[in-house]
């Protein structure tokens, strides 16, 4: 029997009159996806356990290796890799020297305690995602009820740990998984007794079974987009094992499984780079969600913006070749439908000047090594924006992709 938490604790009355980092993320503890796990699926979900003195986990029975180490203690130092990113590693240092790690911040698995270091960061809210679920789905891809069945079990987690809106500062974001449409759509019935604000999705093609998946924007799934739509629940498409590596990667001759921090196949990181999340928007406009479902928000988190240009310049193209298949063009759908959380060293001008700069959200990806030490200081990536720019990209796009009012 599942447990239902208690309903987060909040507030109505708060003033966002501060920065809103939509992409910061916790640290799962080691039982997000078993506390709750329906019985039944204990060894086709995840599973924890100890080699010697290491705890590691299991998912569908193999190593799952998204993550290092599962407990995340000791665990990297939040901007530890911020020149990696940068391209601005100083002649003559080995990148793999600036990997730091420290003791587990509590600040990573305990919400008060988080809701503190928000007020030290001088902000006024986050909205937290994932770090090892975001490796999940496709270490389940095969076995489409014990991802289903995973799916709530860490969203129960969630709730417990995290709340969906606690205190109206922190903001969760829960999974959904689409392989069975169903399932999929009694989970937002159940997100929608709960506060949510927003729900995480994968992008990536949906598994279908027998080795086989669809597009996202498959007829059949189209309940699930109406359900959210009805909802008025935005969607985060965040950064994730999308399964590229084993189908695009590997056609290559790279490693079929994606590993970071611990493997890098510098051929595979160039043939898979921003790929997933090209094709993610791509088919929801190609495949007409966006037509059927004119007030549907989707949010493209940690994937950066490069891959913005290529697809609005291949959509043109395609628009002109086959009119037919486009409700409006596709710049128009864009600019409508999605905001794009630029990484730092982005030429986020740029981004601005394609979809505009109420489409452009501040992410931060702390307290993640590659994200930034302070996650504000990514206003000193916006000198080429006004104050009313600034303000926007910094703490007024991200509440109007949520519906919320600012306060003032």
């Amino acid at each position: 029997m599942t447990v239902v938490p208690e309903k987060s604790t909040r507030s109505d009355e708060v003033v966002y009159d501060r920065p809103v980092d939509c992409d910061n993320h916790y640290y799962e503890k080691v039982d997000a996806f078993t506390r709750y796990l329906d019985p039944a699926f204990k060894d086709r979900g995840v599973e924890v356990i100890q080699r010697g003195k290491h705890t590691e986990l299991l998912a569908g029975g193999k190593l799952l290796e998204f993550v290092p180490n599962p407990t995340f203690d000791p665990v990297i130092v939040p901007g530890a890799l911020d020149l990696l990113f940068r391209g601005q590693i100083p002649e003559g240092v080995d990148p793999r020297s600036l990997m730091k790690v420290e003791p587990l911040n509590p600040a990573y698995q305990d919400r008060d305690v988080r809701i503190d270091m928000i007020e030290q960061q001088e902000m006024s809210g986050v909205i937290l995602l994932p770090t090892l679920a975001c490796g999940v789905e496709e270490a389940l891809k095969e076995d489409i009820p014990a991802t289903m069945a995973s799916v709530t079990a860490f969203n129960t987690w969630l709730d417990e740990d995290w709340g969906y809106n606690y205190k109206s500062r922190i903001i969760s974001a829960p999974m959904l998984a689409l392989a069975d449409p169903d399932e999929a759509i009694a989970e937002i019935d159940r997100l929608l007794e709960r506060d949510v604000k927003l729900v995480y999705i994968r992008p990536a093609p949906v598994p279908a079974g027998h080795g086989t998946s669809r597009s996202l924007g498959h007829m059949m799934y189209d309940e699930v987009w109406a359900k959210l739509e009805e909802s008025d629940i935005p969607v985060a498409f965040h950064l994730s094992d999308s399964g590229y590596n084993g189908s695009i990667a590997r056609a290559w001759g790279a490693p079929a499984r994606f590993v970071p921090f611990k493997t890098s196949n510098p051929l595979a990181n160039i043939v898979v780079s921003d790929r997933a999340i090209h094709d993610t928007v791509a088919s929801l406009i190609l495949d007409g969600v966006f037509a059927r479902h004119p007030k549907l928000r989707v949010a493209s988190i940690e994937n950066g913006s490069d891959w913005v240009q290529l697809l609005v310049k291949r959509l043109k193209k395609q628009a002109n070749q086959t009119p037919w298949a486009f409700a409006e063009s596709p710049v128009d759908t864009i600019r409508r439908h999605l905001w794009v959380a630029p990484y730092y060293e982005d030429d986020v001008r740029a981004l601005a000047d394609l979809v505009g700069s109420d489409r452009v959200l501040f992410g931060s990806d702390w307290p993640h090594g590659e994200g930034l030490e302070k996650p504000t200081d990514f206003i000193n990536e916006l000198g080429d924006f006004d104050e009313g720019e600034q303000d926007r990209i910094m703490r007024t796009n991200v509440l109007d992709y949520l519906g919320i009012t600012a306060g003032r």
